[in-house]
């Protein structure tokens, strides 16, 4: 298997060859929103779209030759996307463009990059850092990005393409459970606390709501203060909260290799939607909808991917709910063992951390997966099945699956629901 990695790197261009790359990428956003407007919206192939408006895109906007295929892929790209998203493609904005092998050539020895503009191509300089320099030594990268960022300076994100080792079998398996008063809580009792960056996002809100109440009333000096400020701190807490995400993500991948596990984690696919149908405050509802899961999910699935560690999807259904000692769940629908971030199992006394007993089952979960019938979790599903099959015969009423589970722990409960 493959693996892209994308080092993103400054570049220094002269006063006239930043001109001429910004010209480009004006040009090569001009192109793609002819492409879309000319076009049939519905149409998404590549190749279609190029035969239609190839020549025209490459005389009229004074394109090269790959700049138009470039352009023509972008359009079906983004069309791709956003027929998945059920939404139209509006306009694109000249931030960045597309290069192949012939359009940007790096060289190695003197840190420089060919880059070709629709007035001609320019050598310029690139700002590497040892990060940089150490991943792009020895190699020919085929495929890049020139982006003009927020801070009106350019940058090349270049991809270079790895052979990522393939996943060793194992026994073992980490747990992680993610939530927003403790992040992330793993099987093996590693936790990352929650308060920090619910602090730093309630700040950054107070302080954006602040500004954007006062950027309308005041004077002229305080409406262009108040939009100096906020461009300042967009982004801000974005960045911090990549920042948390990586190195969570670092030190998880990290123990899984010392232990030679595999990674199962919470697949919270749509929680959102469904968190947003009930009934919350306005802070409640920002909170959550700010919370990076599936950025944290990310970052562990390509790290551990770089890493030979595979990474296991896990439904979270019951992992809260179920002992992972005894595996018993509370008998009564409606209740369970769990009371805050305190689990107090009912059967074996178990006592712990709440997250630290989800995160087990979900260890529990992902090992039945990576090893099917290697748990005992396959023997409860199977005396499931039969007590089920045998309230079946005696009622004709059926049970929900979470009924079933139940039946397991209470054997009057079939009876008391038929009575």
């Amino acid at each position: 298997m493959k693996q892209v990695l994308t080092i993103v790197v400054k570049l220094q261009p002269t006063p006239e060859q930043a001109a001429k790359i910004g010209a480009t990428l004006q040009a090569f956003a001009a192109a793609c929103n002819y492409v879309n407007e000319h076009t049939d919206p519905k149409l998404t192939n590549k190749i279609a779209i190029q035969s239609l408006t190839y020549h025209t895109i490459k005389s009229e906007f004074g394109l090269v030759a790959n700049m138009a295929v470039r352009a023509c892929a972008r359009v079906s790209a983004n069309r791709k996307v956003s027929k998945q998203k059920g939404k139209p493609v509006k306009s694109f904005a000249p931030t960045s463009m597309d290069c192949d092998k012939d359009l940007f050539r790096l060289r190695e020895q003197d840190w420089t990059v060919s880059l070709a503009t629709i007035h001609g191509r320019e050598r310029t300089i690139l700002n590497v850092g040892n990060y940089q320099r150490g991943k792009l030594k020895g190699r020919r990268p085929t495929s890049a990005q020139l982006c003009k960022h927020r801070d009106g300076l350019f940058y090349l994100h270049i991809q270079i393409k790895d052979d990522a080792p393939d996943p060793s079998d194992t026994d073992k398996v980490i747990g992680i459970d993610l939530g927003r008063r403790d992040i992330a809580v793993t099987s093996e009792g590693q936790k990352w606390d929650g308060a920090g960056i619910q602090r730093v996002r309630d700040k950054f809100s107070q302080v954006r709501a602040s500004l954007q109440k006062k950027a309308p009333k005041g004077t002229r000096t305080t409406r262009r203060r108040c939009r100096e400020i906020l461009k300042r701190l967009s982004g801000r807490e974005r960045r911090y909260q990549q920042w948390l995400n990586h190195g969570i993500s670092k030190a998880v991948v990290k123990k899984a290799v010392e232990l030679s596990a595999s990674i199962a984690i919470e697949d919270l696919m749509g929680i959102r939607k469904r968190t947003n149908e009930q009934p919350r405050s306005k802070t409640e509802r920002r909170r959550s909808n700010s919370w990076a899961f599936y950025q944290l999910r990310q970052f562990i699935e390509y790290k551990a991917l770089g890493a030979g560690v595979r990474v296991i999807p896990v439904p979270p259904a019951y992992t809260s709910q179920q002992c992972h000692k005894c595996l018993h769940i509370h008998p009564i629908k409606g209740k369970s063992y769990r009371s805050g971030k305190t689990f107090k199992c009912g059967h074996c006394e178990w006592q712990g951390d709440a997250d630290f007993n989800g995160a087990n089952n979900i260890a529990l979960v992902g090992l039945s997966i990576n090893q099917p019938g290697g748990t005992g979790l396959s023997c409860r599903l199977n005396r499931t099945i039969e007590y089920v099959q045998r309230s079946t015969e005696r009622s004709r009423r059926s049970l929900s699956l979470f009924d079933y589970f139940r039946a397991t722990e209470n054997p009057d409960f079939n009876d008391s629901k038929s009575g």
